[in-house]
């Protein structure tokens, strides 16, 4: 695959952290994404889900700050995601994998309301839909993550896909 083909993809990638769509990412973003997961599924921001929820959203937001923040102006243009993807991400997925894993971990705690370590494929699809996803491609993305047929999507599955998704050319 060519570079700039990966470009695009990446670029298009970018809506999925712009999450209000200001064309720009910044830390704002992440924690609009941990409220509208809290909201979806009743959980208190103050209760230890929602405060881990919110760390892991701040500690994922420092991470891909140090990543694709050049000018360090504590926001990521479309630029310097595209760059901070193509010239980091796409070498060592398993960093952007630990950069994403203690939100993606919250996240699954959210969800989980039976206490498993793990999403149904129904939750996964809330989760994606809240977070934007349309609602078609939520439903075949959630069923995707369930790697190993059991209904459950858990973190490794989800951890792994995530790098994946932005990581890697599809």
């Amino acid at each position: 695959m060519v570079s700039s083909e990966y470009e695009r993809r990446i670029a298009a990638r970018f809506a999925t952290f712009d999450q209000d769509g200001n064309g720009y990412i910044d830390r704002e973003d992440f924690y609009g994404a941990a409220k509208a997961l809290l909201a979806e599924f009743g959980v208190a921001a103050r209760s230890d889900k929602g405060q881990a929820l919110y760390g892991g959203a701040e500690g994922f937001w420092q991470g891909m700050a140090g990543i694709a923040d050049r000018d360090g102006d504590q926001r990521i243009t479309r630029e310097e995601f595209v760059g901070g993807a193509v010239k980091r991400l796409r070498d060592n997925p398993d960093r952007f994998a630990e950069i994403a894993r203690p939100f993606l971990h919250a996240s699954l705690d959210v969800v989980d309301t039976d206490g498993d370590g793990a999403a149904t494929v129904e939750e996964a699809a809330r989760v994606l839909k809240c977070l934007g996803v349309p609602e078609d491609v939520a439903g075949a993305a959630a069923a995707t993550l369930d790697a190993d047929g059991d209904g459950k999507v858990g973190e490794a599955e989800v951890v792994s896909a995530f790098a994946r998704y932005f990581t890697v050319p599809e």
